[in-house]
């Protein structure tokens, strides 16, 4: 099915790319840009990132791997002032 019409990407052309990812790098964090990035390509008008990200959703391989889980929540876990500067 033709995900981005602007591009000419299809679903098949992002598992592919998300297969290819997951292959070359086990740890990587999969987004639509480096998916857009595999392909040689950019998001252009941007009316597909909602089906984009749906199909990659539903990627068997697009899963953030175990030990990243969670990695951010544990970083900001007890700061309450997020680093902000207390003055003008």
């Amino acid at each position: 099915m033709m995900i981005c019409h602007c591009m000419a990407i299809t679903d098949g052309d992002i598992r592919r790319a998300v297969d290819w990812m997951r292959a070359a790098d086990p740890d990587t964090i999969i987004t639509p840009g480096k998916v857009y990035r595999a392909l040689g390509k950019r998001a252009d008008c941007g009316g597909c990132l909602p089906r984009f990200v749906d199909t990659l959703k539903g990627c068997d391989k697009f899963e953030v791997p175990m030990e990243l889980r969670g990695l951010r929540r544990d970083m900001t876990q007890g700061v309450t002032d997020e680093g902000r500067r207390k003055g003008n």
